[in-house]
């Protein structure tokens, strides 16, 4: 319960509309700060609700791949630029933005990871990784301003987020490629 309250009180905090306007001031804040907390507000929320409806987490996300696959799909969605641009000028699309995450994202993602096998894992990892080498790519070397709401320089600040994600999660494989963590269980 107390995760729950955690998670809630995040997802507040975040939608307060003076923290919310200050997190999407910064292009790389909101894609690289905002919208990952949104998603752990919903991962810290999920023990809950997997506690209450387990039959239904147990029915449609069985082996964690439709829950991995509803969380990758909601992630992908939320890297467009335009759908960065909209989250700014749609009411409707902000508002998504605040459910989706948490609740589409944050909750599957909880679900699935446990029930993914280390190769599951991985491969999920390195899916990322290449989405964000893309993402990184096209942000960096786009001439024209992707976003209406944002800078080019911006943009560029968030390819080399993205850039330094992948970066990230390379060094992350190859650590999990070379070092047995059983032995450290």
């Amino acid at each position: 319960m107390s995760q729950f309250i955690s998670g809630l009180v995040l997802l507040i905090v975040l939608m307060i509309p003076p923290v919310a306007r200050l997190m999407e001031s910064v292009m790389i804040i909101h894609m690289h700060m905002q919208m990952p907390l949104l998603v752990i507000a919903g991962y810290f929320m999920a023990r809950l609700f997997m506690d209450r409806f387990p039959s239904f987490f147990e029915k449609y996300n069985q082996n964690g791949l439709p829950g991995i696959l509803l969380f990758t799909i909601i992630m992908v969605y939320w890297m467009l630029p335009r759908t960065m641009d909209e989250a700014l000028t749609v009411q409707t699309v902000e508002a998504f933005k605040f459910i989706s995450l948490p609740f589409l994202a944050g909750v599957p993602l909880r679900d699935s990871w446990k029930k993914l096998s280390k190769v599951g894992r991985n491969n999920l990892i390195t899916l990322f990784t290449v989405m964000f080498l893309g993402f990184g790519w096209l942000y960096i070397q786009s001439n024209s301003q992707l976003c209406n709401n944002y800078l080019v320089i911006d943009q560029i600040i968030l390819g080399w987020g993205f850039i330094t994600m992948a970066i990230s999660m390379v060094i992350y494989l190859v650590y999990s490629l070379i070092v047995d963590p059983s032995k450290y269980e």
